[in-house]
């Protein structure tokens, strides 16, 4: 079996040879600096798979703001620093608003669904989701009511702890439940088996997605084809999707079209009565777009939420002047509602950093959909672009410490808060986050009512320093799983 290994990696290494021999570039394309690739690995000896958005920073010190790395065989222009990647990403316009064919998702989506789809089908999909969640009232009282309500649920789990450690991953419910409530119209009770389910493998496919045998997969497919290494994740997808399934067919006869729908899930069984764009609304693309939301409505806000809280607890004399705050402005009945945040300087502050601070998704791949100035460089069409976001909310030319979490990068010298061009967790220009306003909404509200009510604080023994802020290996950067306390504020 070894010497078998051996000989399909040297015969591949001959065909990567050969490929990049093959591919002469025409006299007008120029492409950045960059190291000089091996054969078969390119430049994966100079990253570090579990940092690789650290190591491409790195790289950039040496090449550059804008360069080329071969990952594997795959040439790809890195950019990194605020103005690279804002030029970019909010300069190009519809020329680096396509994904690159990355083999899992491929396999996944079959070019479906909002996230890893391009072209007229992705423009489709994301004008239809937009407008549904506007109608759905993101952005507006009726989400935040919902919102409220789940803080409610969340706070008496925690109240049933009595001030003993509970899990972190207990305070991703809340988000996941308020996600589920926009997709099929209702929410679930936190011991429901198919809440339970869906959050267990959620979180089982997004370690799945981060781990090494997907990424190898992702760089040599046929190698990752013959070794199995998509498999895992392949078969909790299709757990998933039979979950889908099961709720449109129980989702009974949409309402008439015209009509407003009760949720995501209605809307697309309301519009597939009428057909659509590029098969936007057959059944296949309705589970897609099911299921890109389901994770990405779940994992960033959960994560983000608990990494709020984590941080918290690990800095107990921001929580205080956060507390503080609240209780000047707000009062102990009060619950805080969306227009508050105006109010609320210091608190705001704190949120942002936190996102700013944990950089929970390093990077999302974009690619050339024409030929491409970027950076005084032409790229080519269908050339992979990484706009890395970890290196923009570390950018050191734009944030004064950026490698603390220090609430002040949003307040002026009056404590008053104060946007930064270079905050851009939730990416920018034509594929910037579609749920981006309910994610705002969710975490302000979430998080200050938490505040308001608990003070959170490291398990028995456990002092605030010890506390483990170093991210798991995930396909997000989300916290490691560990407890808390939330004690009752008097």
């Amino acid at each position: 079996m070894a010497l078998l290994l051996l000989g399909l990696l040297g015969l591949l290494g001959l065909w990567g040879l050969l490929r990049i021999s093959a591919r002469r570039p025409s006299p007008a394309q120029r492409w950045p600096p960059g190291p000089c690739p091996l054969p078969l690995v390119g430049n994966l000896h100079l990253l570090n798979i579990s940092q690789q958005d650290r190591s491409l920073i790195e790289l950039s010190e040496r090449y550059g703001p804008v360069f080329t790395v071969h990952l594997g065989c795959q040439k790809t222009v890195v950019l990194t620093g605020y103005e690279a990647v804002r030029e970019a990403l909010v300069g190009t316009g519809p020329e680096l608003a396509d994904r690159p064919p990355i083999p899992i998702f491929q396999l996944i989506q079959q070019g479906g669904g909002i996230f890893f789809s391009s072209g007229a089908r992705w423009r489709a999909a994301r004008q239809f989701t937009v407008r549904t969640l506007h109608s759905l009232g993101v952005g507006q009282d009726p989400v935040s009511d919902k919102v409220l309500q789940e803080l409610a649920c969340l706070s008496g789990q925690l109240d049933h702890y009595g001030g003993r450690p509970f899990p972190l991953a207990l305070l991703g419910w809340a988000p996941s439940n308020i996600t589920f409530t926009l997709l099929f119209g209702r929410r679930f009770d936190y011991q429901d088996p198919t809440f339970v389910s869906l959050l267990g493998l959620i979180d089982e496919v997004m370690v799945l997605l981060g781990s090494p045998s997907v990424q190898l997969f992702n760089i040599y497919p046929w190698l990752g084809t013959l070794l199995q290494l998509h498999r895992p994740v392949l078969q909790k997808i299709e757990e998933v999707r039979a979950i889908l399934r099961t709720l449109l067919k129980a989702q009974g006869p949409p309402t008439p079209r015209g009509d407003p729908a009760q949720s995501y899930m209605e809307a697309l069984i309301q519009h597939g009565q009428g057909g659509g764009p590029e098969g936007l609304f057959a059944e296949a693309n309705m589970v897609a777009c099911l299921l890109d939301m389901l994770m990405a409505g779940t994992e960033t806000t959960s994560a983000t939420l608990q990494w709020a809280i984590l941080l918290m607890a690990s800095h107990p004399a921001v929580q205080g002047c956060v507390q503080e705050e609240l209780d000047r402005v707000l009062g102990s009945g009060q619950p805080p509602r969306p227009e508050d945040q105006r109010a609320l300087p210091y608190t705001n502050a704190v949120l942002h950093e936190v996102q700013r601070y944990i950089t929970l998704l390093p990077h999302v791949p974009r690619c050339t959909a024409a030929e491409t100035q970027l950076g005084g460089y032409l790229l080519p069409k269908g050339t992979p672009v990484i706009p890395l976001l970890t290196s923009v909310l570390l950018d050191k030319t734009q944030w004064e410490t950026p490698g603390q979490f220090n609430p002040g990068h949003f307040l002026d010298a009056d404590g008053r808060f104060v946007k930064r061009a270079a905050f851009l967790p939730f990416s920018a220009g034509r594929r910037v986050c579609a749920g981006e306003s309910l994610a705002r909404t969710e975490l302000f509200l979430l998080f200050a009512g938490l505040l308001q009510r608990y003070r959170l604080l490291p398990p028995p023994g456990v002092s605030p320093e010890a506390l483990d802020t170093t991210p798991a290996p995930a396909f997000t950067m989300r916290p490691r799983a560990q407890a808390l306390r939330a004690v009752p504020r008097p």
